[in-house]
């Protein structure tokens, strides 16, 4: 009687968490606010790469996937910390070789003069290199008003780098959603060559108060509970004001309020304890020209 075997499986969840992708997704669910729909493809795609690896190593695939991405999403929205996160990810699954990001803008590809422009892409996709390369407002690098513009031919290296060694690097193309889809309609090449486009929603106000009160914590500071209902007024007042910027906004005010806790601290006086040098008041909060911004808007409409 002839004996059959059954080949072994592969236990894909063992893999997926003696990786470290489990730990990173996780530690994304407890440290970032909101971004549900970002995180869901997050995790989409870290399956879909443990799956591809098991694939690989029974010889069911020959070349490797796409990792070229896109990022659409206001300024704030956690893309570079998302892009850093995706890094860990992909080094850990052994699509890269380091654990590594380069933020790059225009200014670090794009020459003032015929013949700078090839040096300086070339610099920084070296920096990249076995890593993932986050260009942030790409969109920038193509200006046709502007014929002596040389951002073109950074465009072009990309182009050729992003496929000759896309098993030693991974871009990844950030920017507002509307700029970067006529950025794509004028470079259908580069569109061509991005396997993942992925949109980061606004934050809502619950999502930004509670970003808010998260960096204060990191920071050993807290919110009385005046302070915290000014807190919430504030970024109601911001998010109706011109050049919002989310989470960025909001990190810049608790930066403020801060100032104004010194001051408040050093003009009061005699000797300060541990809680009052943790403590921001609604005073550090509603001195911010906001308020009044915000009612000048609202008298306006």
């Amino acid at each position: 009687m002839i004996e059959t075997r059954v080949p072994a499986g592969i236990n894909l969840r063992q893999t997926f968490e003696s990786s470290g992708v489990l730990e990173v997704l996780e530690s994304m669910e407890g440290e970032l606010v909101g971004l549900q729909p970002v995180k869901e493809r997050i995790r989409e795609i870290a399956a879909y790469l443990v799956v591809d690896k098991a694939r690989r190593e029974l010889g069911l695939v020959a070349t490797r996937p796409v990792l070229h991405m896109a990022f659409y999403g206001n300024p704030g929205t956690g893309k570079t910390t998302v892009g850093l996160r995706m890094a860990t990810i992909l080094h850990r699954l052994g699509y890269i070789r380091r654990d590594h990001m380069v933020v790059a803008s225009r200014d670090d590809l794009v020459g003032q003069y015929v013949g700078h422009t090839a040096p300086k892409t070339k610099e920084v996709l070296k920096r990249a290199m076995g890593g993932v390369l986050f260009i942030d407002e790409a969109y920038s690098l193509y200006r046709p008003e502007n014929e002596r513009d040389y951002g073109q031919e950074a465009i072009e290296i990309l182009l050729q780098v992003m496929e000759s060694e896309r098993e030693n690097l991974v871009v990844i193309l950030a920017g507002y959603k509307d700029k970067m889809e006529r950025f794509f309609a004028q470079n259908p090449g580069l569109r061509s060559r991005i396997a993942h486009h992925i949109e980061f929603p606004d934050y809502t106000l619950d999502e930004l108060v509670a970003i808010g009160e998260l960096m204060l914590a990191q920071q050993n500071y807290v919110l009385d509970e005046e302070a915290r209902a000014a807190f919430r007024r504030y970024i109601e007042c911001r998010m109706r004001l011109p050049n919002f910027a989310n989470a960025r906004s909001i990190r810049n005010a608790i930066d403020r309020f801060k100032l104004r806790q010194a001051r408040r601290l050093i003009e009061g006086g005699g000797p300060v304890t541990e809680e009052d040098l943790r403590r921001i008041t609604a005073q550090d909060i509603l001195q911010s020209r906001v308020f009044r911004e915000c009612e000048e808007r609202i008298a306006q409409a």
